[in-house]
């Protein structure tokens, strides 16, 4: 299109504009691979006070946009169309962007101001270097959507000198609003059954569960969503599942539904599939009929589907707007931070650089450190004092016994420290102030964090907090930890575990329920929800997604799993 810009009354139609600019494409399908997808923000731009760089008018500006790595390169995202006249643009063009809770986006903004002679080129030709620069701001994504109001106001900056640090002046504001898309919000709830699922165990009957994953036109099916393990049933009815237009795509877009047969080992039996979308599968039970599975065969060099006499049925089918994990931040709620630090011997002697625990003079940081820098620098915008309580276990402090869960600053009488450095600080500290020893036991450390996260639903229920343990080697006393998160499951508490070394973490997998069924206690009591994450922390190969990204990612789905099933936590907006 020809012209750029809009008219004087702050852009009333956008004539131009490059519209909401679509994301990475590659990006994206990475992410969505790995199960690593957030809600779709729609962001608006305005800006007040801006400098007035022409002399018989005011400036026509308009606004692009960039976000930044964390190399600090920038990569341009969006360009507005140009206001005409106005220090106090409203831009019409919005940019539609995705919100990763895992990540750390920061986004940075340039305003220009376009010169009359470039008015009839198209936004997306102009050359930066012949428009006029009034400012620049930066946020991170975390700070608009965490708001209230979901707005934040940035100062607008501008250098004198862009050859000396410094020397910054404020001139004009710019207004970040971001609105939640509402394919984001539209649930499917569903009740799936089974009948005459065939035997795959030789003396029980077989252990089903559906997962349930969406076909894309190029890749391997993306998983969304896996109902419980239900034993010895060869007709099995899970409960409600529920599926977001955002997850699938739309209503049109094919599902692939796979009944496995639960092996402790992680090799699932496929007992069948069937191939529906949405729309087939509300038919399905409009018509209160079921549909026949199939299991691919191959004869010789033939591909065949085995049509089989087990069939699926959708015994409830119904569509809802969903509180989503944005509207409960909205609304006032928080995540708050905790960490515990693994002090065992097995760690070996911080002095000597082949410890997890040295310190490198070079500045270097260790395991340790980068994850709790890691999960520190993501959670910190989700949680307003920014005071974090940290503990250590597994040490001697001075002239004392061992002990398996002790304040990281040293303090007898509070556990909390200021900011993700104040963390750093103390862990630093506690280094040169404590004997390593043993054994790792993480049960008291999860009760100390149960018994905080149990006073939150007393205080009005908006907080839910994130335990983050980073260790070294296995847990000693399994049995216990079962028990402490079996216990810990029904309170606003997640709990992060990250095995740092060269240990193999095996038998640690069975505290995450994503490994195999939920938790159970010495008592014979079994989890409410999947409240525990573990990863080992490996060095990731350059260009690769951060392990702690992965760690992150399944938070907001346990965040909703606790706010959902309290029917006294609403988050008010």
């Amino acid at each position: 299109m020809g012209n750029c810009c809009s008219d004087v009354a702050g852009g009333r139609a956008a004539v131009g504009g490059s519209g909401a600019a679509a994301g990475n494409d590659a990006v994206d399908h990475f992410l969505k691979s790995r199960g690593m997808y957030g809600s779709q923000m729609e962001l608006s731009f305005s800006a007040t006070n801006l400098r007035d760089r022409d002399v018989l008018s005011k400036s026509d500006p308009i606004l692009i946009g960039y976000t930044k790595g964390k190399d600090g390169t920038l990569a341009e995202v969006f360009r507005t169309e140009v206001i005409l006249n106005s220090l106090n643009p409203t831009w019409i063009t919005k940019h539609v962007i995705t919100f990763q809770f895992e990540a750390v986006q920061t986004l940075v903004f340039h305003a220009y101001d376009v010169d009359t002679q470039f008015h009839n080129i198209d936004v997306k030709m102009l050359k930066l270097e012949e428009l006029q620069f009034l400012g620049e701001a930066s946020c991170v994504l975390s700070e608009v959507v965490t708001r209230p109001s979901r707005s934040l106001n940035l100062d607008l900056l501008f250098r004198e000198d862009p050859t000396m640090s410094g020397n910054l002046r404020h001139c004009g504001q710019l207004i970040v609003h971001a609105e939640e898309c509402i394919s984001s919000k539209t649930t499917m709830e569903m009740v799936l059954r089974c009948s005459d699922l065939e035997h795959k165990d030789l003396f029980s009957k077989s252990d089903p569960f559906l997962l349930i994953s969406k076909i894309v036109e190029v890749g391997l099916p993306i998983p969304v969503c896996k109902t419980e393990v239900l034993k010895n049933d060869h007709n099995p009815v899970w409960k409600p599942i529920y599926l977001s237009i955002q997850h699938v795509g739309s209503k049109e877009n094919p599902l692939m539904i796979e009944c496995f047969n639960f092996n402790s080992s992680g090799k699932h039996d496929l007992i069948g599939k069937v191939k529906k979308s949405l729309v087939e599968l509300e038919k399905l039970h409009s018509n209160g009929e079921g549909e026949n599975l199939f299991l691919p065969t191959t004869v010789g060099h033939n591909h065949q589907n085995k049509l089989l006499k087990s069939q699926l049925f959708v015994d409830k089918f119904s569509q809802s707007s969903q509180r989503t994990f944005l509207d409960y931040l909205a609304g006032g709620c928080e995540l708050n931070f905790m960490v515990a630090v693994d002090f065992t011997a097995s760690n070996g002697n911080p002095r000597l650089p082949d410890s997890l625990h040295y310190l490198d003079p070079s500045g270097r940081l260790n395991a340790y450190q980068r994850a709790i820098l890691e999960v520190g620098e993501v959670l910190k915008f989700y949680d307003s004092d920014k005071r974090f309580p940290a503990w250590g276990f597994g040490a001697r402090p001075i002239d004392g016994p061992v002990s398996h869960c002790f304040n990281l600053n040293g303090s007898n009488n509070h556990c909390e420290v200021d900011g993700i450095q104040g963390i750093m600080t103390a862990y630093t500290s506690a280094l040169y102030n404590v004997s390593l020893a043993g054994p790792t036991l993480f049960g008291p450390v999860i009760s100390n964090a149960a018994l905080i996260a149990s006073q939150s639903p007393a205080n009005g229920g908006k907080k839910y907090f994130v335990l983050l343990i980073i260790t070294d080697g296995v847990v000693t006393d399994l049995q216990e930890t079962k028990d402490a998160i079996v216990k810990a499951s029904d309170l606003p508490l997640s709990i992060l575990i990250v095995g740092v070394g060269g240990a193999d973490f095996k038998e640690m997998e069975i505290l995450d329920a994503d490994k195999g069924e939920r938790l159970e206690s010495s008592s014979g009591r079994v989890a409410s929800r999947d409240i525990v994450q573990f990863l080992p922390f490996r060095d990731v190969q350059s260009g690769e997604i951060a392990v702690v990204q992965a760690l992150l990612a399944e938070l907001p789905t346990q965040f909703l799993s606790y706010m959902r099933s309290r029917d006294d936590i609403q988050p008010n907006i």
